[in-house]
Order: structure tokens, then sequence, then C-alpha cells
């Protein structure tokens, strides 16, 4: 028997059928949107944070630093979560701030005071060490992952010490933690191997 048309009831039937795929859509679409939004605000602030340690106005810029670290700690959480371009953005505003606020910091303090800048230095150091061995890691299909934590404490250190006037004891703090969660990172590595080969 042959069908004729479809009527309006099977037409919405269809119509609502699809609807909640496009909301999800949209929805994710939002949310990437959100997530770009944040990371572009860090970005913001840590120049700005470099600007007010260049300038030699550190509690300005210790300030910013708290803020940042706000921001960067919110788009952790929701890049381990999604991964793809999410965790892409996310690994480049954190390795923008240790490069242009740490190096800023180092820069500034090289003659007034070679301790603070030398903690510094081994902070930058360690960060950047502790970021190649968990690329490295995954590369190699580990999981070696920064949780939230760390990172919280790491911005909270560094706005700190500038809250202080450039503390060299806050900065050596940073330096120690820095170094140990770059070798708790390096130690998952082999950890994961051991792993994978089983007993």
């Amino acid at each position: 028997m042959r069908r004729g048309p479809a009527g309006p009831a099977e037409a919405v039937g269809a119509g609502d059928r699809l609807a909640p795929v496009s909301v999800v859509a949209g929805s994710q679409e939002g949310a990437q949107r959100g997530a770009g939004a944040v990371v572009a605000g860090a970005v913001l602030t840590t120049g700005l944070a470099t600007w007010a340690v260049l300038a030699h106005r550190p509690v300005l810029a210790g300030t910013l630093v708290l803020l940042t670290g706000v921001l960067l700690t919110a788009s952790g959480a929701v890049a381990r979560r999604r991964g793809g371009v999410d965790r892409l953005l996310d690994a480049f505003a954190d390795r923008a701030f240790d490069a242009c606020v740490l190096g800023a910091v180092a820069w500034v303090a090289r003659t007034d005071d070679r301790s603070a800048a030398a903690a510094v230095l081994v902070a930058l150091g360690a960060s950047f060490l502790s970021s190649y061995v968990r690329a490295r890691g995954a590369s190699l299909g580990y999981d070696v992952e920064e949780g939230v934590g760390p990172r919280a404490v790491r911005f909270g250190l560094v706005g700190l010490a500038l809250l202080l006037g450039g503390s060299a004891g806050a900065l050596w703090a940073l330096a120690a933690f820095t170094v140990l969660v770059a070798a708790v990172r390096a130690s998952q590595v082999p950890k994961e191997e051991r792993l994978a080969r089983g007993p």
C-alpha cells in the first residue's frame, strides 16, 4: 500500500528528533569559544604582569599573576577533560607565562638580587623540563599529566614572591617545588613503561 506525503505530525516529529543534535553541537561550540576566551584573557594578563615586573611594580605584577593563575587553572581543568586544541592552547599559555613573567623577574633581579635571579632560573628550567617530559611521555603513549593542584601552587608562589617585593625565599620555595614536580613527572615515565611491560 502506497503512503502519501508525510503529514504535519510526522514532519514535526522529525524536526524534534533533529533538535537535540543541534542543541548539543551549539553547546559544544559555545564551550570551545568560552575556553578560548579564558586562555586569551590569561595571555593578556600575562603580558600585563610582564610589563609590571619590568616597570618595577611588584604588587601590581603579583596581583596580575594571581589572576592569571586563576584563569589558567580553570582552563587547565577544562583542557584535561576535552583535550585536542584546548589542551594545546592551554599548554601554550602556561609556557608563555613562564617565559615572559619568570624571564622578566630574572632580568630585573640580575643586578639587585642574584640569589633571587638564580632561583627564578632554576624554576624556569625545571618548568620547561617538566613540560618536555610530559610531552615526550605522551608521544610514547604514557599517561603523564599535571593536575590543577601543582599548577595552582606554582602560580600562588610566583604571585606571593612578587607581592613580597621579589622575595628570594619565596622564589627559592618556587624553585624547590618546581624541581620536585619535574622529578615526580619524570619518574612517571619509567613507571608507566614497567606497567606496560607487565610482570
